[in-house]
């Protein structure tokens, strides 16, 4: 096996959660038959909120009409909306990278470079699962995946210009929501999504040693 395996990048502009959830369960499919090289999403969704494996309910107030889907993923409750990058890599795990523990650091150090990019630097936290601004302590982006068979599924979401008020209707990760930040909110002016997903995709090609078409 190569190196550098090639995969593919499909950007599905913005997106309903529940048809991109209905995709990524068959993408996971045609990845374990080898019909289809590995993925990476990337989706804008409506507001939705979403409960993984480890939710409790305690962490879900007055959704209104926010829609609500309980997943395979792990972790615990976070929202999705406009302004936030989402990310779904359909992976096939080689031998080497078939420790969760691993992958979710990957995921964590993609985010880390791609957001040093606009001259953020981002962090982890002792103990949880994602990435913060190390300068406010302001967490950016969510982690929680699924894998089927060494696949994986589910991903990330980077909060680029995000309305950080949708965050109040959950306690996100079983955090308080006043700990979400953005980049456009932390750095103080716009940053364009497309860039944004330029600097993931280089990120994801050199953390996971993928060669995107």
């Amino acid at each position: 096996m190569k190196d550098n395996p090639e995969a593919r990048l499909i950007d599905l502009g913005t997106r309903d959660y529940a048809d991109v959830w209905a995709m990524q369960l068959a993408m996971v499919a045609e990845r374990q038959r080898d019909q289809i090289p590995d993925t990476l999403l990337f989706v804008e969704h409506p507001h939705v909120i979403t409960a993984g494996r480890s939710a409790k309910r305690d962490n879900l107030h007055d959704l209104g009409d926010t829609p609500l889907y309980e997943i395979e993923r792990g972790g615990d409750v976070t929202y999705h909306g406009p302004g936030q990058l989402v990310g779904y890599p359909i992976f096939l795990l080689r031998e080497p990278e078939r420790d969760l523990h691993v992958y979710l650091r990957n995921l964590e150090e993609s985010i880390i470079r791609a957001v040093a990019g606009f001259g953020l630097r981002g962090t982890r936290k002792p103990g949880w699962t994602g990435v913060w601004n190390a300068a406010a302590e302001r967490k950016l982006a969510s982690i929680g995946v699924a894998v089927k068979r060494w696949v994986t599924l589910h991903g990330f979401a980077l909060n680029v210009a995000t309305d950080l008020a949708r965050f109040g209707v959950i306690n996100p990760c079983g955090l308080d929501a006043a700990v979400m930040g953005s980049m456009a909110g932390e750095l103080g002016r716009a940053v364009d999504m497309a860039a944004v997903k330029r600097g993931m995709r280089d990120a994801f090609a050199d953390v996971f040693a993928r060669q995107f078409d």
